[in-house]
């Protein structure tokens, strides 16, 4: 009874369901050209490009930090000196 409330179904009717499910879905892979090797290579070649270019994003990152920085760093010490001031 375990095994049948993990499954959803019978063990057998679960089978059959899967048999049937992995058949379809092989069919329109085969349509499509796609292959359980090609769709493994495809999320390793995406993780190694993440991988790549979010370093240089993070590159990009610290250069915009430093350039606004410049700016919002002496803006936010005059503001907080005028306020000092009044207050």
């Amino acid at each position: 009874m375990q095994v049948n409330r993990l499954l959803g179904d019978s063990v057998g009717r679960t089978i059959v369901k899967l048999v049937v499910v992995s058949i379809l879905v092989g069919m329109v892979m085969n349509v499509f050209g796609l292959y359980p090797l090609d769709i493994f290579y495809a999320f390793r070649d995406f993780i190694v490009n993440l991988w790549e270019k979010g370093w240089a994003a993070l590159g990009r990152f610290g250069d915009w930090l430093i350039l606004g920085g410049m700016v919002v760093v002496p803006v936010f010490i005059i503001l907080r000196l005028l306020n000092y001031r009044r207050g």
